[in-house]
């Protein structure tokens, strides 16, 4: 009968260490953003330690503008971690010392190869004792697996140059980690790393592995499927809380109805036990709808700032030369964005350069529907500028009021369709009183007599004056 080795779930009674072990052979995708965010959440909350891991002992592979990414990404999502970055391509001395006691114990070896040059070539392998390993995953729960499968894996292609499964296992038993947290993907993983555990004489962490981030048709998320990096999510112009919040109800939800969350109600409410079994579904629109909604918390002064952040420089000259029209347009904005990457396609559909400065547009087009009558047309637009002109508190509201019982009588879309088309010279805008309210009473006049002149020189025209 095969010996078998069952691992409990710790009972931790030392401060709690987890750990975020990037790989800088490429940049860094949402998932391994998600799963630096449950590690974070759980050790912030428990007043731990987090540390930072670059395992980059893929030397062909690792480049330093990778682990520059992955530094930049966490430092725009505000994330931190503990003491200075730990990086496996400067711990090899360390590596050969548990190699060289390992073969010396018996549990490695070092073998004969045949290598695709017909040479023999030489490597370092773990020696298997065929048993049955049991642990307690927080997610999945009882795991058993029969390490018979695995025969005598490799550890190591040298003493100079250690594998993954080695590195981790020491890793963690030097950083003291008490928690691993990482993908689903990890589970294969982790018979491997328990047996090296035991031939180190290392303690076994708690492990809690994080099921996958799925596309729509559920097959793994990957570029294909529209996975992206946290930096281009910043540069769409996704605000940080946003990317965070959606990020962690991917695979946890909390058992209640809150979707809004803070980065300090994440860490209070965060429960490993309450991760999901299942893959989460990348949905971008709910991201969008979470990015609205912590748009809509920002202080006045910060969404301002953001809006500049993304304006086109011709735009933002114009803004300066008009703070005030700028001020009353921000919630317009702010109601239509659900990211701020879509203020410049506001810019570039021109719904934004008429509050700046007077819009062309024909004549014609003042008319509502069917409407031919030029005189009647001028009659009206003139008719609104002798009441706007009898507002003295020119909000929408009041003037809204004044104008309102006119539109009703003269027919609401012969009245106010040529207002509104005057002012912004868009056949969709907000209405004709939020437009005047922005523009302010001056230049809303200046508008109206603008189009008025319009008229009459078309009608010199039309006549062959």
């Amino acid at each position: 009968m095969k010996k078998q080795t069952v691992i409990n779930p710790l009972k931790i009674d030392k401060n709690i260490i987890t750990r975020i072990p990037p790989s800088p052979t490429g940049l860094l995708h949402i998932g391994n953003v998600r799963t630096f965010l449950f590690n974070y959440f759980f050790t912030k909350q428990k007043n731990g330690k987090i540390i930072l891991r670059m395992e980059d002992t893929d030397k062909k592979r690792s480049k330093k503008e990778f682990e520059e990414h992955i530094l930049e990404s966490l430092k725009w999502l505000g994330l931190s971690y503990d003491g200075e970055i730990y990086r496996q391509s400067e711990r090899t001395d360390i590596y050969k010392k548990y190699l060289e006691k390992m073969i010396e114990e018996g549990s490695a070896y070092i073998s004969k190869e045949d290598s695709s040059e017909d040479k023999r070539a030489e490597v370092i392998r773990f020696k298997n004792p065929n048993k049955i390993i049991e642990f307690e995953d927080t997610v999945r729960g009882k795991i058993s697996f029969d390490t018979t499968e695995l025969g005598d894996f490799v550890i190591a292609k040298s003493l100079e140059e250690p594998l993954y499964h080695l590195t981790v296992v020491v890793d963690d038993f030097e950083g003291e980690i008490t928690h691993v947290i990482r993908g689903e993907d990890g589970i294969s993983n982790t018979p491997r790393q328990i047996l090296i555990q035991e031939a180190i004489d290392a303690p076994c962490p708690q492990y809690t592995h994080i099921p996958f981030i799925l596309s729509p048709d559920r097959t793994k998320l990957s570029k294909r499927h529209g996975a992206t990096t946290v930096t281009e999510f910043r540069d769409k112009g996704y605000l940080k809380e946003a990317v965070i919040n959606y990020l962690a109800l991917l695979g946890w939800n909390p058992g209640t109805e809150q979707e809004i969350f803070s980065l300090d109600e994440l860490i209070e409410k965060f429960d490993l036990t309450k991760i999901q079994k299942g893959g989460a579904i990348f949905d971008i629109e709910k991201l969008n709808w979470v990015n609205k909604e912590h748009i809509k918390l920002m202080s006045d002064e910060d969404f301002r700032n953001k809006v500049l952040e993304f304006l086109p420089e011709e735009i933002k000259d114009l803004v300066n030369s008009n703070e005030k029209v700028f001020k009353k347009l921000l919630p317009i904005i702010k109601e239509r964005i659900e990211k701020f990457e879509d203020v410049v396609e506001m810019n570039q559909v021109g719904d934004l350069d008429y509050y700046f400065s007077q819009p062309e547009y024909e004549v014609e087009k003042l008319f509502w529907k069917d409407e031919t009558d030029s005189v009647l047309l001028k009659k009206r637009l003139e008719k609104i500028i002798e009441f706007l002109n009898e507002v003295e508190d020119f909000s929408a509201e009041k003037i809204k009021e004044k104008i309102w019982d006119y539109a009703s009588e003269e027919g609401r879309g012969s009245v106010l369709w040529p207002m509104r088309y005057t002012l912004s010279g868009k056949e969709k805008s907000p209405d004709p009183f939020v437009l005047a309210d922005i523009l302010g009473k001056e230049e809303t006049i200046n508008r109206l007599k603008n189009a008025i002149e319009k008229i009459d020189t078309n009608n010199q025209i039309t006549q062959g004056i």
